[in-house]
Order: structure tokens, then sequence, then C-alpha cells
């Protein structure tokens, strides 16, 4: 056994009879290390980038919601009223009228 390890660690198999057969395992094994390499990579850049969108939404969530509660007040009578008096405009003293229309017979 001792003898095994020692011509591994000198590299024997790369030089001995049958050496094409370690030459191609070595380079399938390396190819496929290399593959792996590159899709844990991509899998990575995929995470950060979900990450990064998910921040994007929680952010745009936030905006959504202030700018709905921003119109919501803008909508008040109150404020309406507040904005049109530096027009001139005011509430009408008399309530509106309703009209009723009757239709012709034929």
């Amino acid at each position: 056994m001792k003898k095994g390890i020692v011509d591994i660690l000198r590299g024997k198999f790369l030089i001995s009879s049958d050496a094409p057969k370690n030459w191609t395992f070595i380079i399938f094994t390396s190819f496929l290390a290399t593959v792996m390499i590159a899709s844990a990579h991509s899998a990575d850049r995929k995470v950060h980038k979900v990450a990064a969108l998910n921040e994007e939404v929680k952010e745009l969530r936030s905006q959504f919601v202030d700018m709905r509660s921003d119109v919501q007040k803008l909508k008040l009578e109150s404020t309406i009223r507040e904005s049109v008096k530096e027009d001139g405009l005011l509430p009408s003293e008399n309530p509106p009228k309703k009209i009723k229309v009757k239709a012709k017979k034929s």
C-alpha cells in the first residue's frame, strides 16, 4: 500500500502504459469541475439579483402606500375648500336642486 501511495505522489500513473485512459479521465473530471463552478457562480448571481429585486419591490410598495395616503388627504372636502379659497371660490349657500326630465310619450 505504501508503494501505491508513493507511485501516485510521483505521478507514475500519468506516464505508465495506460496513461491515455488516465489523462482522459483527468480532463473529463476537470471539465465537470469547471462546469460545476460556473453553475454555482451563475446561481449565486441570480440569488443576489432576486434579493435586490425584492428590496426594490419593498421600497416601491412603501412609496405606493405613502402616495396613496397623500392622495386620500388631497381628496378630502376640507383640503379642496382650502385650495379653491385662494382662487376666490366659496361653497354654495343654497343646496343643489334635483332636475327631473320627463320623457315624451310618442
